[in-house]
């Protein structure tokens, strides 16, 4: 039977934690004198009296969490902390109406960055900060930052970690989950730090540079600018998000390993390796057709093409060109790439690198076994054998992923009627909410927004966007007669 208190008990505590990063963005409400503190205020205070509430009723709860009880508590607390981190658009009515709200919500914590703001300069900076904060909690997931401190309570936390990162990597940095959760947000608040260093010292304000550190890490791509990175057109200051996009879309396991200077098991990793080539290959293809379809010099097509190529493979979804505007070919390539993702194990979305890399290497290997029927042959990775349950996790995940694109790709079409292009802008919507990325094609493309997405069709993207940033299966996996018999 499934242990419903432990489940409420922690989604008080992450309320809690969320009502206490909300204030953070007090700061910059009275430091710019914007109308936005009592907004703020009140979303805080009711985030942690609600969480409060709930922690106390529940505190006596048998402090230990199961299976079931690990993928509940994710669900559910995503879906709670998307409501309560709403509460500061919604009172300050920054945003207009419940739907947009939520949207902006759960774009923000799932780090998909789409957003329904047409003017995002307007905007009171203490919310606009909490936007940008909302995507930094999400994206490395506010769940694994209190799995750190579940421990003090009482409460044994490695099935929610395992819940809340499902990615196919085995790769660990510490045997104890509270000090892997540590060591990763360690890595993941130093890296933001120093680059809100550079991008400071590179000629960015201190608030738009904290801002696009905490967006960056993320790969969520939230900017305090409407024209995103254009705004910012210096070499500087793209090529350093550039590079920490990079970072972000890197295993989290393999920076920690390169700080640790053990590079021999950086440069063992396949889908790190595949990750460094797939992007040098693009970047010089890419920057090739730029160059010789529009009269920009080579470094501005190298710059455009290595930027936006690392903002749509990491999901940053940051926009520095129009990538819809160089060629119809171009265009599609873009298209595919939101199918693609950074490596598992980062702060990226989408399918991975490294599934990609199994499923490839295993239709190589089956026309061998069609000439060796005899023969074992097994799929490796970084020199270790792929297990037969992993292969068919990573099979069943690709299908699942292919038929919701496709269903939802068709039932968005019929809600997109009266765009201009409504099935190529379905097909964008869908890969981009999926896969977390943000901008996307057609009449949702790098120089448009979400805003005039009807209401339905907002909340099945968002439903999309908590699908994709849990990877299916955590949020699938409740709707199965399975889940709830004991």
């Amino acid at each position: 039977m499934i242990n419903a208190g432990i489940v409420a008990n922690v989604i008080g505590v992450i309320l809690i934690v969320l009502g206490a990063f909300m204030l953070t963005s007090l700061g910059f409400s009275f430091y710019f004198n914007s109308p936005d503190g009592l907004a703020i205020t009140g979303a805080a205070f009711t985030s942690i009296v609600c969480g409060g509430l709930i922690w106390y009723i529940t505190r006596n709860s048998r402090k230990q969490i199961g299976k079931r009880e690990g993928y509940l508590i994710v669900a559910l607390s995503w879906v709670t902390i998307s409501l309560f981190s709403s509460l500061p658009y919604i009172f300050s009515q920054a945003v207009p109406g419940f739907t947009d709200a939520i949207f902006e919500s759960v774009s923000g914590l799932t780090t998909t960055g789409a957003t329904i703001l047409n003017d995002i300069e307007s905007v009171p900076k203490g919310i606009l900060f909490w936007r940008s904060l909302t995507q930094w909690l999400g994206g490395m997931g506010i769940i694994v930052l209190t799995v750190a401190i579940f421990p003090l309570l009482g409460i044994g936390g490695v099935e929610l970690f395992v819940a809340e990162a499902p990615g196919p990597t085995s790769d660990k940095i510490h045997p104890r989950i509270k000090e892997t959760a540590k060591r990763l947000w360690m890595i993941y608040v130093g890296l933001t730090f120093l680059l809100m260093t550079i991008l400071f010292m590179s000629g960015m304000s201190f608030y738009d540079a904290i801002n696009h550190a905490l967006t960056t890490m993320a790969t969520g791509g939230f900017s305090t600018k409407n024209a995103s990175m254009a705004h910012f057109n210096t070499p500087g200051i793209q090529y350093t998000i550039a590079f920490f996009m990079f970072l972000a879309g890197t295993n989290y396991t393999i920076i920690y390993f390169s700080l640790n200077r053990k590079f021999k098991k950086v440069w063992n990793s396949d889908e790190f390796k595949t990750y460094l080539i797939f992007i040098a290959t693009l970047t010089l293809l890419v920057t090739t057709v730029v160059h010789n379809v529009t009269d920009q010099g080579f470094e501005k097509s190298f710059r455009d093409a290595i930027f936006q190529i690392l903002s749509i493979i990491t999901t940053t979804g940051y926009v520095s060109a129009d990538y819809t505007s160089w060629t119809p070919s171009l265009t599609l390539l873009f298209f595919l790439l939101l199918f693609m993702g950074a490596c598992a194990g980062s702060t990226s979305g989408g399918i991975k690198i490294i599934r990609h890399l199994v499923f490839f290497k295993n239709i190589f290997l089956e026309f061998k076994r069609l000439l060796h029927p005899r023969a074992v042959i097994r799929i490796k990775v970084d020199q270790q054998l792929v297990r037969g349950k992993i292969l068919t996790h990573i099979l069943v995940f690709l299908l699942l992923y292919l038929a919701i694109f496709v269903i939802s790709s068709l039932l968005m079409t019929i809600i997109f009627s009266d765009f201009e292009q409504p099935m190529i802008t379905a097909l964008g919507a869908v890969a981009t909410s999926l896969g977390n990325v943000g901008p996307a094609i057609g009449g949702l493309g790098p120089l448009d927004n979400f805003a005039e997405v009807p209401g339905v069709g907002k909340w099945f993207l968002v439903w999309l966007m908590l699908i994709g940033r849990l990877e299916i299966f955590t949020i699938l996996i409740l709707f199965t007669p399975y889940f709830w018999r004991d």
